[in-house]
C-alpha cells in the first residue's frame, strides 16, 4: 500500500495529494508530526529510494534554521541525525511518498506520474 506522509497545512503536500487522486493511486495519509517516521523506516526508505541523508532534511523549514542544522549536522553521525529526524517531523522534507518499489521525497509532478506507473 502506498503511503503519503504529509503535513496538511503544507501547500506542496496538498498538491501531491491532489495529484495522487488524479492519477487514481490508492494511498493512505500519515501525518508527519503526529506519526513521525521511525529511524528504521527512514533507513529503509533511504535504501529503497536511493536517498542520501541530506535529502531527508527540510532545509527551508523554521526548525532546521532555528537549530542551525546546516552546521550542526556536519558534526553529527548518521545515527544521531536519523534519531533527531525521527523525533522531529518538522525537520523532514515533505511530502514523503512511500510505495512498494520506490520512495520519493518532496514533490515533482513528473516523478509522481512515473511513480503511478511503477506502483
Amino acid at each position: 500500500m502506498t503511503i503519503l506522509i504529509w503535513y496538511p497545512k503544507c501547500s506542496t503536500c496538498q498538491k501531491a495529494k491532489k495529484k495522487l487522486e488524479e492519477l487514481k493511486v490508492p494511498f493512505t495519509l500519515r501525518h508527519i508530526v503526529d506519526e513521525t517516521p521511525s529511524m528504521k523506516e527512514l533507513q529503509n526508505w533511504m535504501k529503497l529510494g536511493g536517498l542520501e541523508l541530506k535529502q531527508l532534511y527540510n532545509t527551508s523549514g523554521n526548525l532546521y534554521k532555528a537549530l542551525n542544522m546546516k552546521e550542526k549536522r556536519k558534526e553529527m553521525s548518521e545515527e544521531e541525525q536519523l534519531q533527531l529526524l525521527s523525533e522531529n517531523g518538522m525537520l523532514l522534507k515533505r511530502p514523503i511518498l512511500v510505495g512498494e518499489h520506490q520512495v520519493l521525497v518532496g514533490y515533482r509532478e513528473n516523478a509522481y506520474e512515473e511513480f503511478a506507473k511503477i506502483n
